[in-house]
């Protein structure tokens, strides 16, 4: 380990080790209240002081990358780790349920860490994703012992994020359940290349299969349990309210770090989280780098960023602190910069559809409307986006292909004659007309460059439902989508493009227009959709000018 450790300490760019020297206590038995043993393995500098404790619970093993990457470059740092596999998973007695145990064990197991001989009276947690969503869940009851917390690309909520605008996260939530069944007994494996391929067309597959409840069978030859659960109860809010700890955030009163993605799938919910913090009287700090959801676990910048915010809370060496609480890569200018608040100040500019293809400032004149049909049989696919799955579905993608489909409206600015800087959350309001009761709109926002090349920077989507939009008198709807933020320098020479159409398969469920449950649905019904632009129906995409340079 004194090699990794070095090794580790060289490629992340973090503060000359404290030590190397680190002693591994592996399957320590926790024992829970309801006489269920969890695992755990235990990291400590093997010679010096009682140190600081941080714990990680994961549900996907405590061996391998998981061990290395979560424990030894902090171990190095004079703290001791303890990684303990979640309910179910790795060795860990009973039954892996998603999000469902995760309050009453994060708890029990830190009662646990407090009687123990090496614990020095200051915890921590660090984590991301599922790792960072066990910290919410224990945060508001955790003890005047927890120092800080570290939570890196999740949210409070496990609840709402499945549904994004109404509309079922598909690609993450099948990938993610199908994987946990073949491995959270085990802990996570790593895939050959033929074995990962092999896994990538099944769910490929499995994505298209009608009905949808039973795409978890087409994926891995059995039930999910993850996934029926979600089928069986949806958006039930009081079943799935046990997995939501958004309402407790106000409790919190351990110092927060959130790290997010531009590009991850849990980014606005993470900075939801952070305001409803902000609300509380809680000073967090953010970060949001140019990561998807799997990029950020990678990231050296994560790991530096939570040595600093340690040290100042858990240490009380704030020298590493930086006195601006949210910090924010820009895309584009491709540069961090330092904020007092998010979102920051900015004017809403509203840029408007206009016949042709358009999109400008000016209020659009008498036009007849755009229109296209979107057809579940030929789903219109995702290419790029904040998602968890294919890495043609993740991050920023060209999108000439997409755009050039048929169930793809274009909407492009003239040539940017100065910079213009956007940062914050991105809204649409449009008008628009379906033969269909039940059917999708998704808008997203677009970067050209002066070659053609057409790069996504945010989106979002509206599942519309009979009753859920008030028609206008005409008949049309006028119907707001949030395209989540941004925070991306455009430069003179480039173009702004919004796209529309009515789904990014697999990313979001298709929408089969039938209107039947999602479970149990299989009849496919063509969409004739409209997007208006005219005065009295000036569709636009509102953007957050923070400056023109």
């Amino acid at each position: 380990m004194s090699l990794t450790s070095r090794l580790l300490t060289w490629l992340m760019r973090l503060p000359p080790a404290e030590t190397h020297d680190i002693l591994i206590t592996r399957n320590l038995q926790v024992p829970m209240p309801d006489g269920v043993v969890l695992l755990a393995d235990h990291y400590t500098p093997r010679t010096g002081p009682k140190r600081p404790t941080l714990l990680i619970r994961s549900p996907y093993g405590r061996r391998g990358l998981i061990g290395v990457l979560s424990a030894l470059p902090y171990v190095g740092q004079g703290y001791q780790v303890l990684i303990q596999s979640c309910r179910g998973t790795a060795g860990s007695g009973g039954t892996f349920a998603y999000a469902r145990n995760e309050h009453e064990d994060g708890l029990a197991t830190i009662a646990w860490i407090k009687q123990q001989e090496w614990f020095s009276g200051e915890l921590a947690t660090v984590g991301g994703s599922y790792l960072g969503f066990v910290q919410w869940a224990v945060a508001a009851e955790a003890g005047p012992e927890l120092k800080a917390m570290v939570i890196q690309v999740t949210s409070a909520d496990f609840n709402h994020y499945r549904f994004q605008g109404g509309s079922l996260t598909l690609e993450t939530f099948l990938n993610w359940s199908t994987t946990m069944t073949l491995q959270a007994a085990t802990g996570m494996r790593l895939r050959s290349l033929s074995a990962q391929g092999k896994r990538e067309r099944r769910l490929a597959l499995a994505y298209q299969y009608l009905p949808l409840g039973e795409a978890d069978r087409a994926a891995i030859d059995q039930p999910s349990h993850s996934f029926q659960d979600m089928m069986l109860h949806e958006q039930d809010s009081d079943y799935w309210n046990p997995v939501d700890f958004s309402a407790r955030l106000a409790e919190v009163t351990a110092p927060v770090y959130l790290m997010g993605g531009w590009y991850d799938l849990f980014l606005d919910w993470q900075l939801g989280d952070y305001q409803a913090l902000r609300a509380a009287g809680r000073h967090p700090s953010l970060l949001v780098g140019p990561w998807t959801h799997l990029e950020a676990a990678r990231s050296p910048v994560l790991i530096q960023e939570a040595l600093a915010w340690l040290r100042a809370h858990v240490k009380g060496d704030r020298s590493g602190l930086r006195e601006a609480p949210v910090r924010l890569f820009v895309l584009g200018a491709n540069e961090w910069r330092d904020f007092a608040d998010w979102p920051p100040p900015a004017q809403t500019e509203r840029w408007h559809f206009h016949p042709g293809g358009m999109l400008a400032t000016a209020v659009p004149p008498a036009s007849e409307p755009d229109r296209y049909h979107y057809d579940p049989a030929d789903p219109t696919p995702a290419v790029g986006g904040n998602s968890l799955g294919a890495q043609a579905h993740m991050g920023p993608r060209d999108n000439r292909a997409l755009e050039a489909r048929p169930d793809v409206l274009v909407y492009t600015s003239a040539i940017l004659e100065q910079d213009l800087e956007v940062i914050g959350p991105v809204t649409a309001e449009l008008y628009v007309h379906s033969n269909l009761e039940h059917t999708d709109f998704f808008a997203r926002l677009c970067v050209v460059e002066a070659s053609g090349k057409s790069t996504n920077l945010c989106d979002g989507i509206l599942r519309l439902t009979p009753g859920s939009i008030t028609p206008e008198p005409d008949g049309s709807l006028r119907i707001w989508l949030k395209l989540w933020p941004t925070a991306c320098r455009f430069f003179k020479g480039q173009r702004l493009r919004v796209q529309v159409s009515s789904g990014a398969h697999p990313r979001f469920v298709r929408n089969l227009g039938s209107g039947e449950p999602l479970a149990t649905g299989k009849n496919l019904c063509v969409a004739e959709q409209s997007v208006y632009h005219d005065p009295a129906h000036p569709s636009a995409i509102l953007l957050p000018v923070h400056q023109r340079l």
